[in-house]
């Protein structure tokens, strides 16, 4: 027996929820990081260069996570039209980061 639209509905909106999450704990994570190199870089009188390899290749993963929030936003507009197209509704829960999509929308 197959899933339900409902079922799925909850299904996909927690794990897409969970992995917009993890995104952010992600660059939380690098940033503070970045953070923590730079301020060990200054506590240890390292050199003013010391750790640069590390920290442009650490800064470069924190560009490829925001890419991946953006197309992780992309993702979740087109769950939208998804859920337009099977359940005939195209709207977020309250609280949803895609929920002021139309204001979004409006502002662009």
């Amino acid at each position: 027996m197959g899933m339900s639209p409902d079922i799925a509905q909850m299904r996909i909106t927690r794990e897409l929820r969970a992995a917009e999450e993890a995104l952010d704990n992600a660059l939380l994570r690098q940033s503070t990081l970045l953070a923590t190199m730079i301020e060990a870089r200054r506590e240890t009188d390292a050199g003013p260069f010391a750790g640069q390899e590390a920290l442009l290749r650490l800064t470069k993963s924190h560009q490829t996570l925001v890419s991946a929030g953006s197309d992780l936003a992309r993702v979740h507009a087109n769950l939208l039209q998804v859920q337009g197209e099977v359940l005939g509704v195209e709207k977020c829960p309250p609280g949803e980061p895609m929920g002021h999509m139309a204001d979004l929308r409006a502002a662009s």
